[in-house]
């Protein structure tokens, strides 16, 4: 079986795949501070009922990444794939400079052409909300990079004097008649406007229509808001990006 580990600035998404099925999947705490052998007791709790014998890593959190590695190549007694720029990945990385490409993107990207087949571009709404856009020639040429739903909510609260940290809920209302629904329609509804707008401008420059996929856990609540939907909302692409890289590029032949 197949553990794919995505890091993230918040949590350590896990995803555990018998050939392509995604069979169990966990979430732990992104937590810097964490000994390299706490790490192996939560592993060998999580998955002390299989026989995982492949993991591939992508991490956007440099502190985490090799003690993830560490605790992941000693539990299951392996060498575990950490997903760079450097690997070929089935799709060209075609920006400025390809080491900027956060791993979680690249899977992001790789994942979605590979299930779609035509161009793409991936919203996934995570610490930050960012575009991944990849053209028909299968070239992941860029995106968008701003701030995440739940991180407007804290910046708004710790940045000014009088307003209040506001759970993310349904906004209401454009118009907000309390500062409660002012935030949530400046954060949700907003969000959901700079989508619309941005996909726009990014098929623009594409000369293209793009099919659009929502990943992380705001999607379905932004949907809401759109003027235009979603072609696709999937919760697991980044951890299914991760099998199809770690299958087609490195072990084709995973047994349960």
């Amino acid at each position: 079986m197949l553990l794919t580990s995505d890091i993230g600035n918040t949590s350590i998404t896990l995803g555990l795949f018998d050939g392509e099925a995604l069979v169990e999947e966990f979430r732990l705490a992104s937590d810097k501070d964490l000994p390299t052998d706490e790490y192996e007791v939560l592993l060998k709790s999580l998955f002390k009922d299989f026989n995982v014998n492949g993991c591939i890593i992508s991490s956007v959190v440099d502190e985490l990444t090799q003690k993830f590695r560490t605790a992941c190549d000693r539990v299951f007694g392996l060498n575990s794939i950490v997903l760079s720029s450097e690997i070929d990945v089935g799709i060209k990385i075609s920006i400025d400079n390809p080491k900027e490409a956060g791993a979680d993107r690249i899977a992001n990207a790789a994942g979605a052409y590979e299930l779609y087949k035509r161009p793409v571009i991936v919203v996934d709404f995570g610490t930050a909300t960012t575009f991944d856009v990849v053209n028909s020639k299968g070239e992941f040429v860029g995106g968008v990079i701003s701030l995440g739903v739940m991180s407007q909510m804290k910046a708004l609260n710790k940045f000014t004097s009088k307003l209040p940290r506001t759970d993310v809920a349904i906004s209401p209302c454009a118009i907000g008649h309390n500062t409660n629904d002012a935030i949530l329609s400046g954060v949700i509804r907003g969000t959901a406007s700079m989508i619309d707008g941005l996909v726009e401008q990014c098929e623009n420059e594409l000369g293209e229509k793009a099919t659009i996929v929502a990943t992380g856990g705001y999607s379905g609540l932004i949907a809401n808001y759109l003027k235009r939907p979603f072609d696709y909302i999937n919760p697991t692409l980044t951890l299914e990006g991760l099998r199809y890289i770690y299958s087609n590029c490195f072990d084709s032949s995973l047994q349960s």
